[in-house]
């Protein structure tokens, strides 16, 4: 097996400091690196649809929970601060994906739905977008690629736990 990037990073760190304790940077600058890597590849079809991955999540995240969702729900959904969520709103406002209503009882609530469009191109996308990725996970049969997302849902579970960030 060839050497990635981190491999040789961590090379150059022993090589200055011998008695570091790298094995922390090993795991989390490879999953980093692949996180780069795999945001850089998987937007493609989004991109080519005009959305960004923090629109698509949006837009997704109201079409599998099948429901309206107020924009609260939407920032913990998305996991996304309230003004990214309202900057994103917006702009799926603007090109007719979403739409927003007013609360009858608390005006400063509102509700945000789909419109057919925007169903639609959620319906349109998502098998693409799942396509892409499974080609980029290609090099792993499904045992390697279970087991590495067994392992990495274990991480993800720890640090939530510690680091905050579970859903509620």
């Amino acid at each position: 097996m060839t050497d990635d990037i981190v491999a040789s990073v961590v090379r150059q760190w022993q090589a200055v400091n011998p008695g570091l304790d790298t094995g922390p940077m090993e795991l989390i600058g490879r999953i980093n690196r692949c996180a780069a890597l795999l945001q850089q590849a998987e937007d493609a079809p989004l991109r080519a649809a005009g959305l960004t991955r923090a629109e698509f999540d949006l837009l997704g995240a109201v079409r599998r929970t099948d429901r309206e969702l107020t924009p609260g729900e939407l920032a913990r959904e998305t996991f996304s601060s309230g003004a990214a969520v309202t900057k994103r709103l917006r702009a799926l406002q603007e090109r007719g994906l979403m739409d927003r209503r007013g609360d009858e009882r608390d005006r400063r609530v509102a509700h945000v739905r789909l419109t057919e469009e925007g169903r639609a191109l959620v319906d349109r996308l998502l098998p693409e977008q799942l396509a892409y990725e499974r080609a980029a996970l290609s090099g792993l049969d499904d045992e390697r690629r279970g087991e590495l997302s067994s392992r990495l849902s274990e991480l993800l579970v720890q640090l939530e736990g510690r680091l905050g960030g579970a859903r509620r």
